[in-house]
């Protein structure tokens, strides 16, 4: 089946020690950030939360975790793995509470005051980090036990917190000059406020921008559902009469895809491709700049080449050239396919008796056309089996086929906002796991994207687990009229991906918060989401959850069929688009000198060296790659496409034994998915595969071999 043109942001917001100072002063008795919570299964309260409770709650947390910190450094007993490793990993809970809040509802539902506070506190907050990870005392203190590990009588996971907070201290700049120190701190502080101003422009540019369209012919091509779609956003921003479309993927990516209107379709895409771009308050390009040429000096400071080598010292890849190997070795069969497919796009507009070059706003249009002439397979055939009800349960019956997880709806847990659904995940034996968060539609107060979230983290407290609380987040097309959310099959897998990311935080079964669940290096995390889109596109577990919204009848065997045959269609741009990105992540990160100039030359300029084609793009330019300037992948980006590597190895030890094979599915859960970051990655895999992953798996499921 054909794979997802773009892959889903999966932003995964880290529980980091932060914390901030505030004028306003508040109490423990009525600020609900401060006070137990008296919740189903201790959640957040969100229906007492305001706003005006953050900056308060944030001072108070500062203040504990202050006050917590000081009493290890200060602790007279000589340093031990409990008093100071443990203590430590235990210190700051109250912040943990409220920074992961604030910092999940600012991503999925924020506001204009949620967003001041977030740009007032980011200097503050990286101070407050920079104070602990720079304490000298406290590193001493790390360092005396790191230093007699092997005397301690430390279990595995014991020695690999161990292990991990040294480094942590390390690579945050412990062992530098004070001087130093002082340089990295300012650093750091920049990063902070250019990152948040980052995020915040783009999501300023996503709501600005609308398409109206006035009259109905210019809609010709568009699919009713679309259609409909748009009168409604029309109506609700008070254009009743008119079809407004925007820049949020279900809007803009079907309007590419279908629109006969070839105007309108490049208006809308230069509107997309140019975000960020604009020369005005909200442009990124200078920021794009400040921030590679500060992650260089801090790299430097810190004594690597590059940012990009400070980075993956911590991932399965290890270094930039293991990174630049797989993207390499992939680009060669991507540009020829993409070269073929751009061929065939010609064709057919001088088939139609046009004479122009393939513009990037006409490759979704013309690829669609074809598909539907070489595959008879038109992707409004495909939406009315992909309810978002029937897929969700889809991915809920295949947890349960595969660990006999279940998911029961809830209605007495508070929400940050109506359209979020909740669920107690059980396991097998009917314990309680954790609870699950889902938000599925788009909306002017949600970032683009979707992502995975923790609002608690598992791990064990006097001998018992402590369940975790995860979140998925969404952009998926949103009801119409009587009609439910029908998805792509694009985004159905979305759904799985994120699902996947959520099982990875709900199964974690280890001793601490730092290491559980989905705590481990970029290049691994995204194994457990894709892998679960494997389930999604499986034409056995397609005939169990996609059926028609309005018979109810599954998905018919010749539809499948065409979805198959139609499996590597357009691949050779949907891998093009992606490894370009890839690349210009790493060019922006390899840097071993400042960048200077303008960064729209550097782009062209880096993809010119790789030969992009003028058809295609990178999946995001640089005014917009939120997931490098403001996301947490940089010099990660790849780390995609090295999963996939992984989940298509992985996904073939099931198709070799069944598909809900349970000795395999057990490996799966006790090597992967419980362990969280306590162990090596590749062990771990090997652990579970018996071998290394084979990459043939995924050249063939991406047409390139």
């Amino acid at each position: 089946m054909n794979k997802k043109n773009f892959l889903p942001f999966c932003i995964i917001i880290a529980s980091t020690i932060v914390g901030c100072d505030n004028k306003q002063k508040d109490t423990e008795t009525d600020n609900p950030l401060l006070l137990a919570y008296e919740t189903p299964f201790n959640v957040p309260p969100f229906d007492k939360i305001k706003d005006e409770h953050f900056r308060p709650a944030f001072e108070k947390a500062l203040e504990k975790h202050s006050l917590e910190v000081d009493s290890i450094v200060n602790n007279e007993d000589e340093p031990t793995f409990e008093n100071t490793i443990v203590a430590l990993e235990n210190a700051g809970s109250l912040l943990t509470n409220v920074s992961t809040v604030f910092f999940n509802l600012n991503s999925a539902n924020t506001n204009d005051t949620i967003q001041a506070i977030a740009k007032d506190l980011a200097p503050v907050l990286s101070a407050h980090s920079d104070e602990i990870s720079l304490n000298a005392k406290l590193f001493a203190r790390v360092k005396s036990v790191y230093d007699k590990k092997g005397s301690l009588g430390l279990d595995a996971e014991d020695i690999k917190l161990l292990d991990e907070t040294y480094k942590s201290f390390v690579r945050s700049g412990a062992n530098l000059s004070d001087a130093d120190k002082e340089k990295l701190k300012k650093i750091n502080s920049e990063l902070s406020v250019l990152t948040t101003a980052f995020g915040q422009n783009l999501l300023a540019e996503n709501n600005a921008f609308e398409l109206v369209v006035e009259k109905e012919e210019d809609l010709a091509g568009l699919p009713s559902g679309l259609k409909a779609a748009a009168a409604e956003t029309a109506k609700a921003k008070g254009k009743e009469g008119k079809w407004v479309f925007t820049l949020q993927n279900p809007s803009v990516m079907p309007f590419l895809q279908y629109a006969e209107n070839r105007e309108l379709r490049k208006q809308i895409w230069e509107a997309y491709q140019l975000k960020g771009n604009h020369d005005n308050d909200l442009d990124n390009k200078e920021s794009v700049l400040k921030i590679s040429n500060l992650r260089l000096e801090k790299a430097k400071l810190l004594g690597y080449s590059s940012h990009a080598a400070y980075v993956l010292e911590e991932s399965m890849a290890e270094n930039p050239a293991n990174v630049y190997a797989l993207l390499n070795k992939l680009w060669a069969p991507a540009i020829a396919k993409a070269k073929a497919e751009e061929a065939d796009i010609k064709k057919e507009i001088v088939a139609e008796g046009k004479d122009f070059d393939v513009a990037p706003y006409d490759w979704r249009y013309y690829s669609e056309k074809i598909r539907v002439k070489r595959f008879a397979l038109n992707e409004e055939e495909i939406k009315p089996y992909f309810s978002l009800t029937d897929v969700r349960e889809g991915a809920f019956q295949t947890a349960n086929k595969l660990w006999g997880l279940t998911f029961v709806a809830l209605n007495n847990v508070p929400v940050y906002h109506p359209e979020v659904e909740v669920y107690e995940v059980k396991d097998k034996d009917g314990s309680h796991l954790g609870i699950l968060y889902a938000d599925f539609f788009p909306r002017d107060s949600k970032r683009s994207g979707a992502w995975m979230t923790s609002y608690r983290k598992q791990g064990m407290h006097e001998g018992q687990r402590v369940a975790p609380v995860i979140s998925i987040v969404c952009n998926f097309t949103k009801p119409v009229g009587d009609q439910p959310a029908l998805l792509t099959f694009d985004e159905s897998s979305t759904l799985f991906h994120e699902f996947g990311h959520a099982l990875h935080g709900l199964l974690s079964n280890v001793k601490y918060r730092s290491l559980s669940g989905t705590s481990v290096s970029r290049d691994f995390v995204e194994l457990p989401s894709q892998v679960m889109e494997n389930w999604a596109e499986d034409p056995e577990v397609l005939k169990t959850y996609a059926k028609h919204y309005q018979t109810k009848e599954a998905i018919p065997d010749s539809l499948i069929t065409k979805m198959q045959n139609a499996g590597t269609f357009d691949q050779g741009f949907a891998t093009t688009e992606y490894l370009a990105a890839s690349l210009l992540d790493m060019n922006y990160h390899t840097a071993t000198k400042p960048i200077t100039g303008d960064v729209n030359a550097f782009e062209q300029n880096a993809m010119k060296r790789i030969g992009l084609i003028d058809a295609i793009i990178p999946r995001y330019r640089s005014s917009y790659f939120q997931h490098i300037f403001a996301g947490g992948y940089s010099a990660g980006y790849y780390a995609y496409i090295w999963a996939e590597v992984l989940d298509a190895d992985a996904f073939a030890a099931f198709k070799e034994k069944g598909l809900y094979d349970q000795g395999t599915a057990a490996a799966f859960r006790k090597n992967i998915l419980e362990k969280g970051g306590t162990g090596n990655p590749a062990e771990m895999y090997r652990q579970f595969r018996g071998a290394d992953p084979d990459p043939i798996h995924l050249m063939k499921k991406r047409g390139l071999n």
